[in-house]
């Protein structure tokens, strides 16, 4: 009876494969697939017996933003809210807002109070809009403005601000990858220097972010080229209106190239935009690999589209993703205190 009673407590993570040191770290997930998985191959990459030993150096991992570990459905993602607001609310900004930002704006906006589906180029459309919007600023005046707005609370939620809007159990990945010697680097499509405004309350470092990018250039260059100008010690570097990448799809794969020069041995996302990394880190000849794409499936404590989301679930599963569901998977999305609540715009 005593040798029974002691095998029934042991923590269903234990029993299906996560060893003491590992449940240490996921007390905010339940038992499931994707956590068994992640497990496995982590105890197993850093096994000096196992013959896919991975050295510290090479234990690279790569991770989506929005919608991978920070929300997004509220009622979209973060950049393509705070544009809307630079352009209707913004009082330094809304009466002199091009046309064509505007234009953008509008389709954010519709799409938050009627539903109005985004055209099928809205990732470029609004790249080349938010590139116009905040042209001018400083990179640090910008990283304010970010900073400013994130503290505003997420539409459709109650109990938290963007800038907390994180899914914890996510970060518990942060923090399990960590203490097993990988690097993990955030690969968006959102903007570089929004990405870092809004990690750096999680101690993630500015040269491990990619993102979308603008040019840079000082602020007494004028229209000189770089490579003829020298930037005095009194100049600012700031943003101009010229794009230079909108970072989805196969454009991740080359920054991580460019930036990183590594492949990496792990992947997480939640979207078609990140299939093109996944499929570079699983195409990995050197080391074991794996890929995990997150579902937003949980309809009562986030806001989702099922029907999109069940669509997707079944591709990836046919490609060999792992499956990470919010619904069934997380025991808390945004932490406690936090409610949805319906849309108020």
């Amino acid at each position: 009876m005593k040798k029974s009673a002691i095998i029934f407590i042991i923590p269903t993570l234990l029993m299906s494969g996560c060893s003491n040191t590992d449940i240490r770290h996921f007390k905010l997930w339940n038992e499931c697939e994707s956590l068994t998985s992640l497990c496995e191959y982590v105890k197993d990459v850093t096994n000096k017996n196992s013959p896919n030993f991975i050295p510290v150096e090479d234990r690279i991992a790569t991770f989506d933003m929005d919608g991978t570990f920070i929300g997004e459905l509220y009622p979209s993602y973060f950049e393509y809210n705070m544009l809307e607001y630079r352009v209707f609310d913004d009082p330094s900004y809304k009466d002199i807002a091009p046309s064509d930002v505007v234009e953008v704006a509008q389709i954010i906006r519709d799409h938050a109070r009627e539903g109005a589906a985004f055209p099928s180029d809205m990732d470029m459309r609004h790249a080349h809009a938010a590139a116009k919007a905040y042209s001018g600023m400083s990179v640090k005046d910008f990283d304010n403005y970010v900073k400013t707005y994130a503290s505003k609370t997420p539409f459709g939620f109650e109990g938290m601000t963007y800038a907390t809007s994180f899914y914890k159990p996510m970060l518990e990945v942060f923090t399990y990858l960590e203490k097993n010697d990988f690097t993990y680097y955030v690969v968006s499509g959102s903007d570089r220097f929004i990405c870092r405004a809004l990690v750096e309350s999680l101690g993630i470092a500015p040269n491990r972010v990619i993102g979308m990018d603008v040019e840079l250039k000082s602020s007494k260059q004028g229209d000189e080229d770089g490579v003829k100008y020298t930037m005095g010690k009194d100049e600012d570097l700031i943003r101009t209106d010229n794009l230079l990448i909108k970072n989805l799809k196969t454009n991740k794969v080359k920054q991580i190239e460019q930036e990183i020069g590594k492949t990496p041995v792990l992947s997480f996302g939640n979207s078609s935009g990140d299939c093109a990394m996944h499929n570079f880190t699983m195409g990995n000849t050197k080391y074991r690999s794996d890929a995990y794409m997150l579902i937003a499936d949980d309809d009562v404590r986030d806001h989702a589209n099922l029907v999109e989301t069940a669509k997707r679930e079944a591709l990836w599963k046919e490609v060999n993703y792992h499956i990470i569901s919010m619904k069934n998977d997380f025991k808390t999305i945004y932490g406690d205190g936090v409610k949805k609540v319906d849309f108020v715009y």
